[in-house]
Order: C-alpha cells, then sequence, then structure tokens
C-alpha cells in the first residue's frame, strides 16, 4: 500500500515538474514560492492590524507571529526528522529525472514546510476576518495552494509533501484559531 502512494506520488510530481512546464509558469512559479516576493503583503498585513485594530491588533500580529513559530517548528524539526523523506532533487532514484528551477535545500521533504506554514497563516488571518470579510479566507486559501504547488513545479517537493503541510498548516491554524481568535474577535 504505502509503496503504491509513493509511486503514485511520484508519478503525479513527474506530471507537475515534467509536463506541465512552459516557460511563464517557470517564470511566475519560481517567483511565486520565494519568501521576499511575498514580504510586502507580510508587512501589509501585520501593519494593517496594528494601525486598525490597536490593542487587539497588537494580539493578531503576535498570533500571526506565534503560528508561524509554530507551524515551521512542527514542520522542520519534529515532523521532517521523523519521516526522513528525501527531496526529488536529493532522492538518488529521482534526482536525474528532476527538471530543478532554484536551489534544492538540505533539508527532508516530508512536510513542505512552505506549504505548512501558508495554511497555517491563511487560516489564522482567514478567520480573524472571517465575520467581516469572509473572500479574505478564501483568496488565502488560494494563494497558500498556488505557494504550495509551487514548491512541487520547481522540484524541491513531491505533491503528498505538500498535501502533508496543507493538513498539517490547517490543523495548527485551526487549533490556534479556536483557542485565540475568541480572545482577540476584531
Amino acid at each position: 500500500m504505502i509503496d503504491q502512494l509513493i509511486q503514485y506520488d511520484v508519478f503525479l510530481f513527474e506530471l507537475i515538474n515534467n509536463q506541465f512546464q512552459n516557460p511563464f509558469f517557470d517564470f511566475i512559479l519560481t517567483a511565486a514560492r520565494n519568501k521576499y516576493i511575498w514580504g510586502p503583503l507580510y508587512v501589509f498585513i501585520l501593519s494593517f492590524l496594528l494601525l486598525n485594530f490597536g490593542k487587539k491588533g497588537l494580539f493578531a500580529v503576535l498570533l500571526v507571529l506565534v503560528t508561524v513559530g509554530i507551524s515551521d517548528f512542527i514542520s522542520s524539526s519534529i515532523v521532517k526528522p521523523a519521516i526522513k523523506r528525501d527531496r526529488p532533487c536529493n532522492d538518488v532514484l529521482q534526482k536525474k529525472e528532476t527538471r530543478l528551477l532554484v536551489k534544492c535545500g538540505r533539508g527532508y521533504s516530508f512536510t513542505s514546510s512552505h506549504a505548512t506554514n501558508h495554511f497555517a497563516l491563511a487560516i489564522v488571518i482567514g478567520l480573524l476576518f472571517y465575520r467581516r470579510k469572509r473572500f479574505i479566507l478564501i483568496s488565502l486559501m488560494i494563494w497558500a495552494s498556488f505557494i504550495s504547488y509551487a514548491q512541487v513545479y520547481v522540484g524541491v517537493h513531491y505533491p503528498f509533501d505538500v498535501l502533508g503541510g496543507f493538513l498539517l498548516g490547517t490543523f495548527i491554524g485551526l487549533i490556534l484559531s479556536l483557542i485565540f481568535i475568541p480572545k482577540i474577535d476584531l
């Protein structure tokens, strides 16, 4: 059963990484996974919270920062060392077939920390504003999906790494939201 799932994961990876390629996607998806591209959005969100919601905004900013810290720690320091799955660009059997568009990285692959962090953020920020603007949650989930897909496209993660990151990040985001958002109440 596990072998079949891994074969399916590799098949999907090769499809996305090798077959669904074009120069436009190469440019857009390489940029999409770069944390510096999204820096202005992160600064805007944090500034918006601080400037518009006073003390509650400060607690919301702290929640956002704690969310990233917890999700990144769990993905990078607990799950990845426990699973020890090689990235496709480092996998002895896969790296010859991998079309690598960015630096590979030395760490393990499962779960994608990009996916974990962005889905946790999407859930927390989306639920902070859910009563006011429901479209924000959907928009942020699309944003996290786009960044996560880019991880596979550029050759640094398998699709199941991203799926695992989605599940882990969503779980972390929901737990933190259930605990802290009622106390913040924007």
